[in-house]
C-alpha cells in the first residue's frame, strides 16, 4: 500500500525517493542512459500533474526535469531507489527519476493499477487484464526482471501482495463488483479464499506478515495462514486506503461512513490492531478497531473527540501523541 495522495488545488501526486545519485540536470531527449552523475538529481521527488511529471530536487524542491505525458498519470515508487512506475494508457512504464526520463521497461496492459512494495519484491496489478507480476525490486537496475506471474479469474480493480514465504494474497472480483481475496502458493494454485470483504480495496502489511485488506464493513486480515474478518460496528464503514509497517502490528486506515456520498472527506480514521488475540470463529470474530476524528472535522473549530476504544477492544495500543505541528485546518471541500 502503498501509497499516493491527491489533494489541494494542484491535485498533485508525489513519489519521493532516497537516491545515492548527486547533482541535477535536464531531461535527456535522446532516451539514452546518462553518462555522468552530474545529470542525476539527488533525492528526486516526482510530482504528477495533468500533462506530465515534474521531478524536483529533494533538497531545493526546484524543478530539475519535466517529462511530458498526456493526462493525469498515477505514479508509484518502483522499489529500486531510482525508479518510479508510471501508469500510462499502454501499461506500467518505468521512469528513471534521477535522470528525469522514461525508460523502455514496460509491462503492457490496460488500466495499470496498484503497485505494492513488500520485503524485497515489487508487485504490479493490471486492472484491465487481471495480470499480476512479482519480481525482486533491485533487479530493475539490470533491466526487466524475470519474476513470477499470476492471472485473476476475472479482471477487476484489485491488488496483490507476495509474502516472504511465497504466499500470494490477491483480491477477488469482477469489473462490476469485488468481494474478497484468495490465497495462492507456489504454482499459483488457489488454496483458500474469503468472500466476506465487500468492495475490497487497498492493502497494507503489518508486523509478522499480516495483510490487511480494506472492506466496506471493516477489514479482512490474512494472518497465520488464514483469513480473519474484522467487523465494523457500522453497517457501512469503508476502509479503502491503508498503511502499515513491519515494525508495528497496527494498521492505519481511512474510515468513510457515507455510502451515498459522491465524494466523502472522512472526518475520522481507523487503527486496526492486527496483533489482537481474536477468538476462534473466522469471519465472525470481532477485532480491535479504533477511531479518532480528524482535526477540523467538528463544527465551530472544536478539537477532536476523545480517543474512542470500543468495549470489545482489549488491545494495549496507546492513544496517539498529538503534536501542534499543524494549525487548525479543514479538508478540501469540507463544510465546517
Amino acid at each position: 500500500m502503498n501509497r499516493h495522495t491527491t489533494n489541494g488545488l494542484a491535485a498533485l501526486v508525489v513519489a519521493s525517493l532516497a537516491l545515492a545519485a548527486c547533482g541535477s540536470g535536464t531531461t535527456d531527449e535522446t532516451g539514452s542512459p546518462p553518462t555522468s552523475s552530474a545529470t542525476l538529481v539527488k533525492d528526486p521527488v516526482a510530482v504528477t500533474h495533468d500533462g506530465g511529471i515534474h521531478v524536483l530536487d529533494g533538497e531545493t524542491l526546484k524543478v530539475a526535469h519535466t517529462v511530458a505525458l498526456d493526462g493525469f498519470n498515477r505514479i508509484n515508487p518502483a522499489g529500486n531507489d531510482t525508479g518510479v512506475f508510471v501508469s500510462t494508457v499502454a501499461g506500467f512504464q518505468l521512469l528513471d527519476a534521477a535522470a528525469g526520463k522514461m525508460t523502455d521497461l514496460t509491462w503492457p496492459g490496460t488500466k495499470p493499477g496498484h503497485v505494492v512494495l513488500h520485503g524485497d519484491r515489487t508487485i504490479l496489478f493490471t486492472d484491465g487484464t487481471g495480470d499480476v507480476h512479482s519480481f525482486v525490486s533491485k533487479d530493475l537496475t539490470d533491466g526487466k526482471p524475470v519474476g513470477r506471474q499470476y492471472k485473476t479469474a476475472q479482471p477487476h480493480h484489485g491488488v496483490a501482495v507476495e509474502l516472504s514465504d511465497g504466499t500470494l494474497v490477491v483480491t477477488l472480483g469482477t469489473a462490476e463488483s469485488r468481494s474478497g481475496a484468495i490465497r495462492a502458493r507456489q504454482g499459483r494454485q488457489e488454496i483458500a479464499r474469503s468472500e466476506e470483504c465487500p468492495g475490497v480495496h487497498g492493502e497494507a502489511v503489518a508486523q509478522g506478515d499480516v495483510v490487511g485488506l480494506g472492506c466496506e464493513d471493516g477489514m479482512l486480515l490474512f494472518k497465520n495462514d488464514a483469513f480473519v474478518k474484522i467487523k465494523s460496528d457500522r453497517a457501512y464503514s469503508r476502509i479503502g486506503n491503508q498503511a502499515g509497517s513491519d515494525a508495528s502490528p497496527v494498521l492505519l486506515g481511512d474510515y468513510k461512513i457515507e455510502p451515498d456520498a459522491e465524494l466523502e472527506n472522512p472526518g475520522q480514521f481507523a487503527l486496526i490492531d492486527t496483533g489482537h488475540e481474536l477468538p476462534k470463529g473466522g469471519a465472525d470474530a470481532q477485532g480491535c478497531q479504533l477511531q479518532l476524528p480528524l482535526p477540523g472535522a467538528r463544527p465551530e473549530g472544536r478539537g477532536p473527540d476523545p480517543w474512542h476504544r470500543p468495549a470489545s477492544c482489549t488491545s494495549s495500543t496507546p492513544p496517539p501523541v498529538r503534536s501542534p505541528a499543524h494549525g487548525l485546518w479543514s479538508a478540501p471541500g469540507r463544510n465546517r
